[in-house]
């Protein structure tokens, strides 16, 4: 009975149900409204026969093949959808034709249940019987979403084409007819045009199938160039983001929410700090533009602790028509160049290099099928062969990983990819959240010099790894998002990580902040460089100059910025250092003025004095034998040489890593034959034929015969305390006065130290004879206190002397 008395919904409620329902989009604060989705409604109604035949037949062939024969519903399609929801989990499937969605948009709720379901098919028929199928249709398409505030045939083919929706010819009709069903990612202002592509195909192939048009009108309207118009500059803040986080609402809740179910977003951005960026991307894109041809820049910036997404600029000007502005960059993939190269030093410290491991920064030919000799003539003919150079052109001979990082030395980083892995290299990306590079068989060498594609936003959230000392946090757009009943929907919760040993990821911000490691190839005050703050960054520039890069963090800031086209037109020939890295640190200080300085745990290096570690892996490039010596007296080291004059060196045997380890198990034992790993020819002889050049070959031993003489048994000083006497009392507010006297000594005395009970108390020049100190200033308690006075003289000789005092209250 409540079937046959509902009535057939009044139509012009539309408007005023879409705005008052409209989904709001504001930032972190929950005050500073973003974007209001019904706001500024753009919708005009037409009459059916305003509308062209194109644009009905297209959204019939896409939408409701069958709409001419049916009565509303299609009893297939709903047991194909029932099936599918009941069955599978995820986003609920529609069996709807376009009367039904006429009834859906009109009246009824989004909600999921049976009983709107029902009323749905009810007025469907209803509707079927009252009016004609050419009127249900010009209903459908005056009230479908065609993306952000647009709403009807006639506004969309305004807004895309300028002219009346009776003027579309078939390909623009496939277009518009495209879009209702996901209007936001198949936008020709977004970033998934070469979608909207394969979807208006698809329009064009079930026309031809339904026979509408020929398969040469098929053909002809596929191939057609159309231009759309450039996008409205309508009330919004932050559009990039507001985008980003739209196209995450439609696929988790449907685009039917978003539009029309009043939903509160709190999202994750700080609006002062994206004003901060914008406002600085602008002011560099002309220069950016006039004096590298870079006409467009990206910037994604985020709390590395939680992953929450801070400011996103995914353009110079999201309204700027010239430059595809609307198209956001920090979503497409792109070339990472060298800012690639950490993962990969981050995998070789994973199977036990270290920052100090030294490889050969020469020409190197990579390609194990051409000549050795990286020069060879025949080597240039054949396109297979592989030796690149450094960016600068020059080579450093033996350097360490933290220098080659610190410097974004090419060659070097090549060969650590080789000792990494590219398999395992890729893992470790994977592991950061870097997910667009696929399977280790698209790649070779070229890997680590940035040969993938990548997008800024995940980069810049991979870089909070190393910041957040291994613990992976994934980015999020969303704090809170409220129904419109004031229910949460959903809730940032934080959920960590951990997919990097802590001193690994401290180890690459040890070195990526490195301003002496990095200096000789950006200068000792580079835009890189924070004096007072512990800031990392790597630069990233392309072979091609197409892209540019800067990626850097503090803990408790990562900001990624990428310069270049988006028709991938390259730039002007310079490196990121120069062109990105100026803007990279306005908006680094611009955006982090209020933020708490905070500093990286620093890493613990245990290997530098374990002589289990291999030479080469501990900075000693010249052999593999070795030996110490006394810097003082230049004679081989004793039980009594002192730790600080203590110098390891090697017997001249020059040859490169791979001579003196196995790339798979450095910390393992040495390979017994060296030549069996296939690039070893290769790198060499380069090494050997520098080695020549800077006569190093054919040196005999220069290890010393007699030992160190300075520092011996007895040269030390001798040191007697003075006062105060064995067993004496203090107070703990009493200054206590040590005195002492060095009566033997061979070279000149320099300073003297206190400690009581090993607590290191202070210390002043040697000749003076005395220190002193106040108990109670200091972390010791009452009781006996062993008193320790050490003296050292010019060499380093070290004479000490111990007595016991009591320390009363």
């Amino acid at each position: 009975m409540w079937a046959a008395n509902l009535k057939i919904p009044d139509f012009k409620a539309f408007d005023q149900r879409q705005i008052t329902q409209s989904t709001k989009i504001y930032d972190h604060t929950g005050e500073v409204l973003l974007y209001n989705l019904g706001e500024n409604l753009r919708r005009t109604v037409v009459r059916g026969d305003q509308i062209s035949r194109n644009i009905k037949n297209a959204t019939v062939a896409i939408e409701d093949w069958d709409f001419y024969n049916h009565h509303g519903v299609r009893p297939t399609s709903i047991l194909r959808a029932f099936i599918n929801n009941t069955f599978t989990t995820g986003n609920t499937q529609g069996g709807s034709t376009l009367t039904q969605q006429v009834i859906k948009n009109s009246l009824l709720t989004g909600e999921k249940k049976y009983s709107r379901k029902i009323k749905e098919l009810v007025l469907a028929f209803k509707l079927e019987r009252a009016m004609s199928k050419d009127d249900i249709l010009s209903l459908y398409l005056n009230e479908s979403p065609y993306g952000g505030n647009v709403y009807g045939v006639e506004e969309a083919s305004q807004m895309f084409f300028g002219k009346p929706a009776s003027d579309l010819d078939l390909t623009e009709s496939a277009y518009i007819a495209s879009l209702p069903q996901a209007p936001t990612y198949y936008s020709p202002y977004g970033n998934h045009k070469d979608k909207l592509e394969e979807r208006k195909n698809l329009v064009l192939r079930r026309m031809q199938e339904l026979g509408f048009i020929s398969t040469e009108e098929e053909k002809v309207a596929k191939n057609e160039k159309v231009s759309f118009l450039p996008q409205d500059n309508f009330t919004i803040k932050a559009p990039h983001f507001v985008f980003f986080v739209r196209q995450y609402l439609e696929e988790k809740y449907g685009k039917e929410i978003v539009d029309r179910g009043g939903l509160k977003v709190i999202t994750t951005l700080d609006w002062e700090m994206q004003k901060k960026a914008e406002e600085i991307v602008k002011e560099f894109a002309p220069g950016n533009e006039s004096s590298f041809k870079a006409k467009n820049a990206g910037v994604v910036a985020m709390d590395p602790k939680t992953g929450k997404i801070l400011a996103m600029v995914g353009s110079r000007d999201y309204f700027e028509n010239e430059n595809d502005g609307n198209f956001n960059v920090t979503l497409a993939h792109r070339q990472p160049g060298s800012s690639f190269k950490p993962f990969v030093y981050a995998t070789a410290f994973k199977k036990g290099y270290t920052p100090d491991t030294v490889v050969f920064d020469l020409p190197t030919q990579f390609q194990t099928t051409c000549s050795p000799i990286a020069t060879d003539p025949a080597n240039q003919t054949n396109p297979n062969c592989y030796a690149p150079e450094n960016y600068d052109g020059k080579y450093r001979g033996p350097i360490t990983f933290r220098s080659a990082l610190a410097q974004s030395i090419n060659i070097p980083a090549i060969e650590v990819l080789y000792l990494a892995g590219i398999r395992n290299s890729l893992s470790t990306a994977a592991d950061l959240g870097i997910s667009t590079l696929g399977n280790a068989s698209r790649y070779g060498l070229t890997l680590v010099l940035g040969g993938g594609e990548v997008t800024p936003l995940e980069m810049t959230n991979a870089y909070g790894v190393f910041a957040a000392d291994g613990i992976y946090n994934h980015y999020s757009g969303i704090e809170r998002v409220e129904d419109a009943l004031g229910a949460v929907l959903e809730e940032f919760t934080l959920s960590p990580r951990a997919v990097l040993e802590p001193q690994i990821a401290r180890t690459i911000s040890d070195i990526l902040s490195d301003n002496i490691a990095r200096t000789p190839s950006f200068g000792a005050n580079s835009p890189l460089y924070f004096p007072d703050a512990d800031v990392a960054a790597k630069t990233g520039t392309t072979n091609d100059y197409r892209d540019m890069w800067v990626v850097g963090y503090s803990p408790n800031l990562a900001l990624g910025i990428w310069v270049g086209n988006n028709d991938n037109s390259s730039m002007e020939k310079k490196v990121a250092g120069f062109v990105v890295a100026p803007m990279w640190r306005k908006i680094f200080d611009a955006i982090s003025v209020n933020l708490p300085k905070e500093s990286f745990e620093r890493p613990i290096y245990t290997y530098q004095s374990d002589l289990n570690v291999k030479p080469i892996m501990r900075g000693i490039w010249q052999g593999g034998r070795t030996y110490f010596i006394d810097s003082v007296s230049g004679k081989l080291a004793t039980d009594y040489t002192p730790i600080e004059t203590k110098v390891e060196k090697a017997d001249y045997d020059v040859h490169s890593i791979l001579h003196w380890l196995d790339k798979d198990n450095p910390l393992g034992p040495a390979p017994a034959n060296p030549a069996a790993d296939p690039q070893y020819l290769f790198w060499e002889m380069p090494v050997q034929t520098w080695a020549a050049t800077m006569g190093y070959l054919g040196v005999t031993s220069t290890m010393p015969i007699s030992t160190d003489d300075v520092h011996t048994s007895t040269s030390r000083p001798i040191v007697k305390i003075i006062s105060p006497g064995g067993g004496m009392s203090f107070k703990m507010s009493d200054r206590v006065v040590v005195t002492f006297l060095v009566p033997t000594h061979i070279y000149p005395l320099t300073n003297s130290e206190l400690y009581v009970n090993g607590i290191f108390i202070g210390g002043g020049d040697a000749s003076r004879g005395s220190l002193s100190f106040v108990p109670i200033n200091t972390k010791l308690l009452p009781g006996t206190a062993t008193l320790r006075v050490v003296v050292y003289d010019s060499n380093k000789n070290r004479g000490e002397v111990e007595d016991n005092i009591v320390l009363i209250e």
